[in-house]
């Protein structure tokens, strides 16, 4: 067993006295090296490497090695390390010798989650012990030619071109694996069907499996994990392993809430089928609990093995056999483990159809096999890792800027051939080179991006060490040349360079405001996402887990951590790097900006989504609801300045909600403001009125001239937009076809911003947003990935999957906030909230 040689090797040398810093002397000293026995000195030229998982990390180490600047980014959140640890040469600050490997470890669920690495964090199984990875990540962090930067999505808040003019010589590009492959079956994405990348993302990423954890990750067993790959065997043994904790915990919370607030509270927020699943949980949790008191008296380790499998187990279903599988073609020993920690493996299983339950949830899925028999199997949970396709969203966003190979699948490859004083490429698919050249300076490819390297982490790794050379020889005349008396100015070069990416790319919160009691404004100083923001698109807005508030409980301390928010931008001051997003306090995460301070680091990734098409010298229909009103604040100004008229319905529960209508009067011809109860919105310009009633019937209000003579006939309208809640929106949708369809014109096109749920926001990637459609004239089915483009024809829809996918984790959010509650009562006095 190679790995296991090889960790017991690693471990030997960390378990030594300064065992940490014997590693990171080998990183950077290695006699046995002949060609590179020592890191160079900085040359001066500098790479991107766009990407921070197994190819990103190795190739940022190698090029280290040889004297290059590395400033990393990645889409993910990426966890500070302690200065007393890594050092901070702007301060002055040299790294504190770590004499024990025990003074970093710790044990997982204990573990800050650190977004560092990829696909080695969030897709692998806990077998292998990712202080491993926090150790990689200290020991690049210490080098000083290395700038990592978190929540910074290539092509969005750093574009190509800026990346040249900032003076980055080359891009490296290990972005990782894609698009999910999306399985065609019959009834997909009903509840309870999720992506594997959605669910080991959510599980590893957000640190659901820890007890204290406030995100939400909702599975039921039985559990069916469709694919024979690695990631399908991760899967099924990860969620084997979270059940129990899931349960468990929602159990004590459950108690703890009901002694604190009593039954009736608790249970009055859940309507039948929530109940049903929260005494499901609650009973197993007991049972999870009694096994650990029965494990503990006899001095054993509990076994939840027996109790999984009464509960209807997890299966892998593949639609091969077991030797043909993916997973034990590459490494048999996962598979042997897996079967032995209980997970039972099903061959020749097509799936055909997910079988839903009288409230939609799936309850079973369906297979055939090649006998043409057909098969059923109890599922509450379905995970499919059927695959993923390389991460090319680059060239899909920006076309032309990377050639895509003939299959439209990888990016085509090239070499890099010197003539005379310079390089030009030609095709070659094992090349690590794009086709992109903005003179003379190129762009590689790596990892899962890379045809011959993509499918796991070790050929990731590896495809770093193979491409490096390449990447080097570009640079080898001008290297031949360095002057060694201007290695000052190269320092001071560097130094410079790191200064205008912290000032682009870090986000600060500027200032925090309350609007309304239940709305909360967070304006951020992030130069880079509000510089390239269009109207219509958002980020995702997060604090980090070392800097966010603590509350002590009991006899440890709980982390009050957010989950990623999708927050649209509500205005932009470029000139200043401001950046406003405006929430709604439903949940805890959005709860958990009032609680945000100036000055503090937050990650802003974006924009993401695509900007709302802006016509010209037409008439157009915005209608939001309640915080779907921030999101047109951009729109409706935009609209404006490209000559349209723009008649606005701002829908409110309560005229007392309403929020900065300045700024929806400044961009609009008319308002109608529409409340259903409390008191009612005085009109300050004369062309616009108040209704009492739901934004439909305000609408049909209007058409009827009881307004008096519409600024803008609503026959005149080309285009509606309507942003709010998916209930908002399908109303909007069913009153096009019905009480407004005499008053419209028949070619107007309907638009929602769709709020699917939302996890990565990096586009194609984790997959919780795929949304279905349905072709309103042949019925055709689609899944869309709403956070590549939230603005959906509403006639394509299918709201009620929305609205399915929206509860998929109800129960546990319920519990959660209750509980956040539950948490402050405890809260310190020092904790602020805005």
């Amino acid at each position: 067993n190679i790995p296991q040689i090889e960790t017991g090797v690693l471990t030997d040398v960390l378990n030594m006295p300064w065992g940490v810093e014997i590693y990171g002397l080998l990183t950077r000293w290695n006699p046995l090296n002949i060609k590179r026995p020592y890191a160079l000195e900085y040359n001066g030229r500098n790479v991107l490497v766009v990407g921070l998982g197994p190819a990103g990390y190795t190739l940022s180490h190698y090029l280290l090695n040889e004297g290059f600047g590395v400033v990393a980014i990645d889409g993910l959140k990426i966890e500070p390390l302690p200065e007393a640890l890594t050092g901070a040469a702007a301060k002055g600050i040299s790294p504190r010798p770590i004499r024990d490997w025990s003074e970093i470890y710790r044990p997982l669920d204990e573990r800050v989650l650190e977004g560092f690495g990829g696909v080695s964090e969030y897709g692998i199984t806990v077998r292998w012990d990712k202080n491993f990875l926090t150790l990689i990540h200290l020991t690049l962090a210490r080098r000083d030619k290395l700038q990592i930067y978190g929540g910074v999505r290539f092509g969005g808040s750093l574009p190509i071109d800026e990346a040249w003019s900032m003076g980055i010589d080359h891009i490296a590009i290990a972005a990782g694996a894609g698009r999910p492959t999306i399985i065609d079956i019959k009834n997909n994405l009903i509840r309870g069907i999720r992506k594997a990348s959605d669910f080991l993302m959510a599980l590893q990423l957000t640190g659901a499996f820890k007890k204290d954890a406030l995100s939400n990750l909702q599975v039921r067993l039985p559990a069916v994990v469709i694919g024979g790959g690695l990631t399908g065997v991760d899967t099924a043994t990860e969620l084997m392993a979270y059940y129990p904790i899931q349960v468990e915990k929602t159990a004590d919370r459950y108690d703890a809430l009901v002694r604190d607030l009593g039954e009736a509270r608790v249970r009055g927020m859940m309507d039948a089928e929530e109940l049903g699943i929260l005494d499901e949980f609650r009973a197993h949790g007991a049972a999870v609990k009694a096994e650990r008191a029965r494990a503990a008296a006899t001095g054993e380790a509990p076994n939840f093995i027996d109790l999984i499998r009464e509960w209807g187990g997890v299966t892998l279903a593949y639609r091969k056999r077991m030797q043909e599988a993916p997973a034990y073609r590459l490494n048999h020993e996962e598979v042997a483990l897996a079967l032995q920690e209980g997970i039972s493996f099903t061959e020749h299983m097509n799936p055909v159809e997910a079988i839903p339950d009288e409230f939609g949830h799936v309850k079973a899925m369906a297979f055939t096999r090649a006998d043409g028999s057909r098969i059923e199997l109890p599922a509450r949970t379905v995970l499919v890792a059927a695959g993923t396709a390389p991460n090319v969203i680059h060239e899909k966003e920006h076309p032309g800027s990377i050639a895509l190979d003939n299959q439209q699948k990888f990016f085509q490859g090239f070499r890099a051939v010197k003539t005379a004083d310079r390089f030009t490429l030609e095709p070659d698919a094992s090349g690590f080179f794009t086709s992109h050249n903005t003179g003379g300076k190129f762009i590689s490819y790596y990892g899962d991006n890379h045809p011959r390297y993509h499918g796991n982490v070790v050929k990731a790794m590896a495809s770093a060490k193979h491409g490096y050379p390449h990447v080097v020889a570009l640079f080898a005349d001008d290297m031949a040349k360095l002057d060694g008396a201007r290695q000052p100015q190269r320092e001071a070069a560097w130094q410079s360079l790191v200064a205008k990416l912290d000032d682009q790319l870090l986000a600060r919160v500027e200032r925090v405001v309350r609007l309304t009691p239940t709305i909360i404004e967070v304006v951020v100083r992030a130069p880079a996402a509000a510089r390239h923001f269009h109207p219509g698109q958002f980020y995702r807005l997060q604090n980090f887990e070392r800097l966010s508030p603590h509350i002590r409980v009991d006899d440890h301390v709980a982390s009050m951590v957010m989950e990623g928010i999708a927050l649209t931008g509500a205005w932009v001051d470029a000139e200043q790097g401001l950046l406003s997003l405006i929430t709604l306090e439903m949940g805890v995460s959005s709860r958990l900006c009032a609680y945000l301070q100036p000055g503090e680091p937050v990650v802003v990734m974006g924009p993401t989504g695509t900007p709302t098409e802006i016509p010209e010298q037409s008439a157009v229909l915005l209608a939001g609801g309640g915080l779907g009103n921030a999101v047109l604040f951009s729109i409706a100004k935009a609209l404006k300045a490209r000559g349209n008229k723009v008649l606005y319905f701002a829908g409110y529960k309560n005229g007392a909600d309403v929020f900065k209508r300045e700024d929806i009067e400044a961009g609009t011809d008319q308002v109608i403001w529409a409340t259903d109860a409390g008191v009612s919105i005085a009109a300050h310009r004369q062309q616009d009125h108040h209704f009492r009633g739901n934004i439909v019937q305000a609408m049909v209000a209007y058409a009827e001239g009881k307004f008096g003579a519409p600024v803008v006939p609503l026959k005149d309208v080309k285009r509606i937009i309507a942003i709010g809640s998916d209930r908002m929106m399908n109303a909007v949708r069913v009153a096009r076809h019905g009480v407004l369809q005499p008053h419209l014109d028949p070619q107007h096109v309907g638009i929602g911003s769709i709020n699917s749920p939302m996890q990565c926001m990096m586009k194609e990637v984790c997959a919780q947003c795929l949304q279905r459609h349905v072709d309103p004239e042949t019925g055709r089915e689609e899944f869309i990935f709403s956070c590549y483009n939230q603005d959906q024809e509403l006639d394509r829809v299918d709201f009620d999957n929305l609205q399915a996918r929206l509860r998929q984790n109800s129960v546990q959010e319920k519990v959660s906030n209750l509980w956040f509650e539950h948490l402050l009562e405890k809260a310190e006095p020092e904790l602020q909230h805005r």
